[in-house]
């Protein structure tokens, strides 16, 4: 089996559209009754063969950017597809492959008979060549408003469409709308590609993981525990205030043979009781404040005109009966 070259077309189909270079300056721009003549005034005719002419002489001393601009002042006289096809040659040469494939594709638009056979299958096959190596882009935007761009350049206003050709690469592509978030879908673009993308800009909605009342509820129980905390203290110091002052009475006697040891107890049980009210009523204030950081409102991005939440319940007949629930948030 023989090997062919990745290249090799890419190099055969660019010289064959070079060889009608040299017999650029002779061409002549058909016209008579034909399609591509009709509503043309003989002035303009003649008008843009002398720019066609000089054109040709420029692209024949390889001055290309004089040669394109000699080719598109004729176009404006003249709409004729063998001014395409040498424009599209001129074009070649300056790296300007996105407006060769739409000159090539003018100038095939009334068929080999304005170009000869010979340069309608070059210009054909070039132009197929150039279907693998642009990426084709279709961009979309129904947000009314909504200004898209690629690479910077303003495309349309939604809502729009937007479809054409642009090199391989990694492109900016975005949407923007005042009061919207900005839609980027800015990606490598492979050659060969034909890729399509819809843009719509999101509605900024700020929402937090719980109800904004929760961390703050859980901190004003920390703190109401925690005066518990104090008040069952106070009563602790008067139990002990009240055992004190029986022993000082009786001058250090046993606190178990007049009762004073029930106070002492009591005063016990009050300490722990307001010990442990302190403990339960900080953390529950430490986890409130926590709960209050974690809480911090994020941004969320909600399409326009999204449905609110809603609960939708379908029954389900067959072998096994039930209901089906679907939630939307």
């Amino acid at each position: 089996m023989r090997e062919t070259r990745p290249g090799l077309g890419i190099v055969v189909t660019v010289l064959a559209l070079w060889t009608n270079v040299a017999a650029a300056q002779t061409q002549q721009l058909v016209g008579g009754s034909s399609r591509w003549a009709q509503g043309v005034s003989q002035e303009e005719q003649k008008t843009a063969r002398e720019l066609f002419y000089a054109g040709n002489v420029a692209l024949t001393e390889s001055i290309f950017t004089t040669a394109s601009e000699k080719y598109v002042k004729a176009l404006r006289h003249w709409n004729h597809p063998a001014i395409h096809y040498n424009l599209a040659l001129a074009l070649m040469k300056l790296d300007r492959p996105i407006e060769v494939y739409e000159h090539l594709t003018s100038a095939m638009n009334y068929g080999p008979e304005p170009l000869g056979k010979d340069k309608f299958e070059n210009a054909t096959r070039y132009k197929e060549l150039l279907d693998t190596q642009l990426v084709r882009l279709t961009i979309s935007c129904d947000e009314p408003g909504a200004r898209v761009t690629l690479d910077g350049q303003v495309l349309f206003e939604g809502p729009g469409k937007h479809q054409g050709l642009v090199r391989p690469g990694t492109h900016s592509i975005v949407a923007v709308k005042e009061g919207y978030m900005t839609s980027d879908k800015s990606r490598p673009l492979m050659p060969g590609e034909k890729v399509t993308i819809s843009l719509r800009p999101y509605v900024p909605v700020y929402k937090t993981r719980w109800p904004a009342w929760m961390p703050w509820a859980m901190m004003g129980s920390g703190v109401a525990i925690a005066a518990g905390g104090g008040l069952l203290h106070q009563q602790t110091s008067k139990n002990y205030g009240v055992f004190d002052s029986g022993i000082r009475w009786c001058g250090g006697c046993d606190p178990n043979t007049n009762g004073l040891a029930v106070a002492r107890a009591r005063g016990d049980q009050l300490q722990r009781a307001a010990f442990g009210a302190y403990a339960l009523g900080g953390g529950a204030l430490a986890t409130g404040a926590v709960l209050l950081y974690i809480n911090q409102s994020r941004l969320i991005p909600v399409e326009p005109n999204l449905e609110a939440e809603t609960v939708s319940i379908s029954p389900i007949l067959g072998s096994t009966n039930g209901a089906l629930a679907t939630f939307r948030f």
